[in-house]
């Protein structure tokens, strides 16, 4: 039996056999048989818009691999920095490589002078820090104007390096500036989550030291956000990469993209959600809510995953290990209820509605003293990596500009009608 489907229009009789190829069929072999009719599908549910060899994803298994590695080897045994190089260049680094990755995106933190003092010191006192991160990030396209000599490798790679050593520094001067605080510099001894934490915490004291096992949990989410397939960010990022775009406005609308409540704001909204149900006794009444549809259950079920989200089980974890050090939050207890009332409820099961990567992350971040408006943006930092990866992996497949089609609805012809006969 031949791996392919058959199609005939109705209208000619004509048919044509088109092969199954990793999962897909050619919409060109289609389009050659009925040329002028498009595939219909709103938010490309059903629709491949790329072919890519970074992460691969099964909702229904509930499996996530970085380049072939399971999401729970790398959560366990590796280091963000290590998988951002993996989700790069396909490999893990030997020895060298991640020391020299490591040096470089070390020394690559800081940022211009210019972009904190006269960019990011000119939004008003209030403005949101994703708002701000999503700017700057842009900016810095003008900041570096050879970026847009994408065909360079060597360049290509300076301004990757560049884009994932100066996010953190951006995202923690949004943080300082919203709260009023003097911005810290990058401490250059310190690792990737180390330093981070540095800038958004220390306040007076001459070395920041941040808790071996906080840090190690954010290494570990960072991990867990790096990448996620053809997400609405990923597809941005690949949309305005494929007009050749230089890596930070790409980066940028990506960023845009994961700034909407529909993508990155999913974890804050779980925490809104525990707030709202207020104590372990009302989680029943909540679920019959959500039954009655009176109210939606956040942190659970997932576009792509119909199975536990293999993250949210890590973080689950890791929440553990946050929480002996910070203190339990006192939300902990009613997430956890809701969650054995709703894994044990036929409603949920029946539907494959299982707790995502967001459903805990919030808690694990709000223990750990950021604020609801930074979530989004410690969604940002990691994601960073995985975006890049797609965006070399498109300028290598040399994809064409995205431009799909539209179905018309509109009126027919008209003639212009003079102001005085409308």
């Amino acid at each position: 039996m031949s791996e392919s489907i058959t199609l005939t229009d109705n209208r000619t009789g004509q048919s044509v056999e088109i092969p199954i190829e990793n999962g897909g069929v050619s919409a060109a072999a289609f389009s050659k048989l009925m040329p002028g009719v498009w595939f219909h599908d709103p938010g490309l549910m059903s629709t491949s818009a790329a072919e890519s060899a970074i992460t691969y994803l099964d909702g229904d298994a509930g499996i996530l691999r970085y380049r072939g590695y399971p999401i729970e080897q790398l959560a366990e045994k590796s280091t963000y920095l290590e998988v951002a190089y993996l989700l790069l260049n396909g490999e893990l680094p030997n020895k060298q490589q991640s020391d020299e990755w490591t040096k470089d995106i070390t020394y690559h933190t800081f940022i211009h002078e210019n972009v904190r003092k006269r960019f990011l010191e000119g939004f008003n006192h209030d403005a949101h820090p994703m708002g701000m991160l999503v700017s700057a990030i842009a900016a810095l396209s003008t900041y570096y104007p050879e970026a847009k000599d994408i065909d360079d490798p060597e360049n290509l790679y300076r301004q990757i390096v560049r884009l994932i050593a100066k996010v953190p520094t951006l995202a923690a001067a949004a943080h300082r500036f919203s709260i009023g605080m003097p911005f810290v510099y990058p401490d250059n001894s310190l690792s990737y989550t180390e330093n981070f934490l540095s800038m958004m915490w220390k306040v007076a004291e001459p070395h920041y030291e941040a808790d071996p096992v906080l840090a190690k949990a954010l290494d570990v989410l960072f991990i867990l956000h790096a990448d996620h397939e053809q997400n609405c960010g990923t597809t941005s990022m690949r949309t305005v990469g494929s007009s050749h775009a230089d890596p930070f406005v790409a980066a940028s609308a990506a960023t845009a993209a994961l700034y909407g409540p529909r993508h990155g704001g999913a974890n804050e909204a779980v925490l809104r959600q525990l707030r709202e149900i207020g104590s372990m006794e009302n989680v029943p009444a909540y679920i019959e809510k959500v039954k009655n549809r009176e109210a939606m259950l956040e942190g659970f079920g997932h576009r792509v995953y119909k199975n536990y989200d293999p993250r949210a089980k890590i973080i689950k974890k890791t929440a553990d290990q946050v929480f002996a050090v910070t203190g339990k939050n006192p939300l902990l207890d009613i997430a956890l209820k809701l969650e054995e009332v709703a894994l044990s409820d036929p409603f949920f099961i029946e539907r494959k509605l299982y707790p995502n990567v967001d459903f805990y992350s919030g808690l694990i971040y709000q223990a750990m003293g950021f604020p609801p408006e930074m979530f989004t943006v410690l969604f940002a930092i990691p994601r960073t990596s995985g975006w890049l990866a797609h965006y070399k992996e498109s300028l290598q497949q040399n994809v064409k500009i995205t431009r799909p089609r539209q179905l018309y609805i509109g009126a027919g012809e008209r003639d212009y009608v003079p102001m005085e006969q409308r």
